[in-house]
């Protein structure tokens, strides 16, 4: 009589194996985190009217890299990394975002590096974030031209994290700025503590709807939720908090909307 065991042994795939890999040499980082509510009533509104106007769909993500890129660009010790006891700063913002995949039958986060990104306009970001959507592969890494690193075997996949991690090349190539959106799919209010080797991460919470007093009056506004994790070794609390105001006016603003989705 065969005696059923009660469970199911399933291999984990490369994706996730390399997802453990980096986590586990990532969380050794001295991180900071800062939890915050944005604003965003006036820009989805635009997005909304371009939407009733023309049926096209405008990212909000790609809005967020908008506003960060014109940001950071103002805060150049952001956008740099340490290697070798030295501060290796980057001229060119290249801001890594994750895409959501499915390779293989499985859900995968694929980064693409949207390269001088402060020399872009929201629709230049907008519109190469959403080619990268649309391409068809099964293999993991062919945004970047990266397949090969499927062949890396496990026990030599921390080491490589770790060396990627200090490589010029790579920076150039992914940057040292990252945008996650893994929280945009809740529905309620949601913020995320990742992790990862960026600089500067921005990590995408839910967007949910907040009553607020504007001019003595009661009106339902809504508010991002995101959280900016900063690696502490090279941005200080003080810098941090003063990017932080920058950036989070310069969301609600919509600036970078205005003009751009009339078109």
């Amino acid at each position: 009589m065969k005696v059923k065991k009660g469970y199911k042994s399933i291999p984990l795939s490369f994706n996730r194996r390399a997802v453990h890999a980096s986590a586990s040499v990532t969380k050794q980082k001295n991180t900071i985190h800062c939890i915050s509510e944005v604003d965003i009533t006036r820009p989805r509104r635009i997005i909304k009217e371009h939407f009733e106007k023309t049926g096209g769909k405008l990212s909000l993500t790609a809005y967020i890299v908008t506003c960060l890129a014109k940001v950071i660009k103002e805060y150049p010790q952001f956008n740099s990394f340490i290697k070798n006891r030295k501060l290796i700063l980057l001229d060119d913002i290249t801001i890594s975002v994750l895409i959501e995949r499915e390779i293989a039958g499985e859900k995968v986060p694929e980064p693409i590096g949207i390269k001088r990104a402060q020399e872009k306009t929201f629709l230049q970001i907008h519109n190469e974030i959403r080619e990268a959507k649309k391409q068809q592969t099964n293999k993991l890494g062919s945004l970047s031209d990266q397949t090969w690193i499927r062949y890396i075997p496990d026990f030599l996949m921390k080491t490589f994290v770790r060396i990627a991690d200090k490589n010029i090349k790579m920076a150039k190539r992914y940057g040292k700025v990252a945008v996650t959106a893994v929280g945009m799919f809740s529905k309620e209010a949601v913020w995320f503590i990742p992790h990862g080797s960026a600089t500067v991460l921005i990590t995408i919470g839910s967007i949910n709807q907040k009553v607020i007093e504007i001019d003595g009056e009661f009106v339902s506004r809504e508010h991002l939720c995101i959280t900016v994790s900063f690696d502490h070794d090279i941005v200080d609390g003080a810098p941090a908090s003063r990017f932080m105001n920058q950036f989070t006016e310069t969301i609600k603003s919509a600036g970078f909307l205005q003009s751009e989705s009339q078109i």
